[in-house]
């Protein structure tokens, strides 16, 4: 995510912020709310922490159900969840339903295999005999800082695994998602959660520290800039808390071939549009060999020219408002900037002529080291397209990159996208699809797109203690011999 409109708050912050659900496509604030008094937060915490040493001690399967319910709520919930998404944010309705279907998907994921994943595993002592434990056990309070872009399933994310694993959680979300976070908090209470295992506050940025600060607080996990980052990230270390950070990205999308053009503009079109291009993992630089770079181009162009603006809850509509004003007007000056200094427009480049917070789906070639599109995240519907003379190329202009999060490679040679994908600095890798998401599959980035991983099995082991028991058997004195 790009730092200013994207990053969740912390102290490194300037300026105070407010909650509030404003709608991006109509621009009319619906609903406000007050902050958490800083005065609040240690009962927060206090309930969290009492909360935590109750949840615990319950059996995993117990907290798995919990989980479970909480996934079936949500299947019942889906449309008035998704209504909300689209107020909050402006994301299309479909992939708002997309959202909260994954959603549902990694909390039955967890509530199915969580226990499984906190089997202890055995190890054959060297010495001394006897035997060897590692326990999977919780540690505590953790503190989630969560983005706007995916309001629900940011949250569940981390939700999911760390109820199930007996942590317990406290939320601080996006100030323009306050509805939505409100609904998770409940959807967790309908689920059975006690009382302080799931909290929703509306935290004042300048008492980010004092909640991670605290000595009940065990972890800290943040998706959002690389400002947000490396503010969470410098509290945590000043007060030796676990930290997990899910920071920006710049994905590569790298075409050797295109035997199938139609398909390899589609795979591109969706990896860079998906969610109005506000995506981490979207497909932000299109890198392609020369001898398909033109027909690819023009089949981009071609694709990109489709996208009208339109109220994200009309299913009709292609393209939706970007989440706020502000997030426009930041994306259309990283454009304005790489056209004033020479890039080509070969599609969009500026503002519709339509109410609400919209950017044209545009496309940049020629785009050089001295253009902010070629370092910064675009976060929305831009894609910066670059043609390279080989694989070599490709690879290099890839790797160049403060980012790390994900990329894609697509060939009809698998054997030359593995070789390819096997020089890529990136957390995750896909070959002939965009970078997606999937309950199984662990979820992070190297570099400045943060540490540690999210989903999959990982995800249990992020915030627990990996504990040793080793037992070794008593050794009975020997009687001493009559006579």
């Amino acid at each position: 995510m790009t730092a200013t409109q994207n990053a969740p708050t912390t102290a490194s912050d300037s300026a105070e912020r407010r909650y509030a659900t404003v709608n991006p496509f109509t621009g009319e604030t619906e609903k406000e709310y007050p902050f958490t008094e800083t005065s609040e937060i240690d009962g927060i915490i206090g309930r969290a922490h009492a909360a935590y040493q109750e949840w615990r001690d319950r059996s995993v399967e117990e907290r798995a159900a919990v989980v479970q319910k909480a996934a079936e709520l949500l299947d019942e919930r889906i449309m008035d969840y998704a209504a909300l998404i689209t107020k909050e944010m402006g994301k299309r309705r479909d992939e708002a339903v997309g959202e909260l279907f994954l959603c549902s998907m990694i909390l039955k994921y967890y509530a199915g295999n969580g226990p499984k994943f906190l089997e202890p595993t055995s190890i054959e002592p060297m010495m001394g005999g006897g035997e060897a434990v590692v326990e999977t056990r919780p540690v505590g309070v953790l503190f989630a800082i969560e983005p706007w872009n995916f309001p629900f399933y940011q949250v569940v994310r981390v939700v999911g695994p760390n109820l199930v694993l007996g942590n317990t959680v406290i939320l601080k979300h996006s100030e323009i998602n306050p509805q939505c976070a409100e609904a998770i908090e409940q959807l967790f209470i309908d689920a059975g959660a006690p009382a302080g295992v799931f909290t929703n506050t509306f935290l004042r940025i300048a008492d980010v520290e004092q909640v991670i600060a605290d000595p009940r607080i065990q972890g800290v996990t943040v998706t959002g800039s690389e400002r947000a980052g490396s503010s969470v990230a410098a509290l945590a270390g000043k007060y030796l808390k676990k930290s997990v950070l899910e920071l920006g990205g710049s994905d590569p999308f790298i075409v050797l071939d295109a035997e199938d053009l139609e398909a390899t503009v589609k795979a591109a079109t969706a990896g860079r549009m998906q969610n109005t291009g506000q995506a981490c993992t979207a497909s932000k630089r299109l890198i392609v060999t020369e001898d398909v770079y033109e027909p690819f181009v023009q089949g981009l162009k071609q694709a990109f020219g489709t996208f009208a603006p339109g109220d994200p809850s009309d299913p009709a509509t292609s393209l939706a408002p970007l989440s706020s004003e502000r997030a426009a007007a930041d994306l259309q000056a990283q454009i304005q900037d790489a056209i004033d200094k020479g890039a080509t427009v070969v599609a969009g480049g500026k503002r519709p002529e339509h109410a609400g917070a919209f950017v044209e789906a545009t496309i940049l070639t020629d785009v050089t080291p001295d253009m902010r599109a070629f370092r910064e995240e675009l976060f929305g519907p831009a894609a910066v397209v670059y043609k390279v003379k080989d694989a070599a190329e490709a690879v290099a202009l890839a790797n160049d990159s403060d980012f790390g999060l994900g990329a894609t490679v697509m060939s009809s040679d698998l054997d030359r996208a593995r070789e390819v994908a096997d020089q890529l600095e990136a957390g995750m890798v896909w070959i002939n699809q965009p970078t997606g998401s999937s309950p199984e599959l662990p979820f992070g980035g190297i570099k400045r797109s943060g540490y540690g991983r999210e989903l999959s099995e990982l995800a249990m082991f992020e915030f627990a203690n990996r504990r040793l028991l080793r037992t070794v058997p008593v050794k009975k004195a020997e009687k001493p011999q009559a006579g």
